[in-house]
């Protein structure tokens, strides 16, 4: 069996799993509500306070989706519970963040000023200190949703190898490479 996917998610208190005959997982809790669809070839069970997958057969195919399936069953429960929360740091002289309402405006050092329209589920913050560079918190129960838009944000500036300036996610180590030196 998959390793991870014979392993029961276990369901806390204030969340509601449901799974409908096409097997489509719906999960509800205090911070939203999440939907998902399993392949056929995996069943679903709700048993108590746990949810268990298993698949029909052996085949290569039907045992990766079954640690796939069971990974996003886990993290719509873990999302609609505690919520997941990705930092941004922008590194670099002038480097800014400015939010507006689901706008996000960062001044990356182009000749214009970089607009970001957010998806509502995502909650946007931006913190200036002096002295500190500019960090940009986003938070969202969806753990596709926030990832991808956290990774759209990092490719409008990558940290590049020689200062180490651009956006980088907070406690990420940028590889470092050493500049020219002087010959003689």
């Amino acid at each position: 069996m998959s390793r991870i996917g014979k392993l029961p998610v276990s369901i806390p208190s204030g969340v509601e799993v449901t799974v409908s005959a096409d097997n489509n997982v719906k999960v509800k809790g205090p911070k939203g509500e999440l939907t998902q669809v399993i392949d056929e070839a995996i069943s679903v069970k709700v048993e108590g306070t746990e949810v268990v997958l298993g698949r029909s057969t052996e085949l290569k195919d039907h045992k990766a989706k079954h640690g796939l399936s069971r990974a996003l069953v886990q993290n719509m429960v873990v999302g609609v519970s505690e919520g997941y929360k990705i930092e941004l740091e922008l590194v670099g002289v002038g480097y800014r963040a400015n939010v507006q309402g689901q706008k996000l405006e960062l001044a990356l050092g182009f000749s214009h000023n970089v607009v970001v329209n957010m998806a509502p589920e995502i909650k946007v913050s931006a913190v200036s200190e002096r002295g500190k560079n500019p960090l940009v918190t986003l938070e969202s129960h969806d753990k596709q949703l926030i990832g991808q838009v956290a990774a759209k944000l990092r490719s409008l500036r990558k940290p590049e190898p020689y200062k180490g300036k651009g956006i980088k996610f907070v406690g990420e180590q940028i590889r470092r490479k050493a500049g020219k030196s002087a010959s003689k």
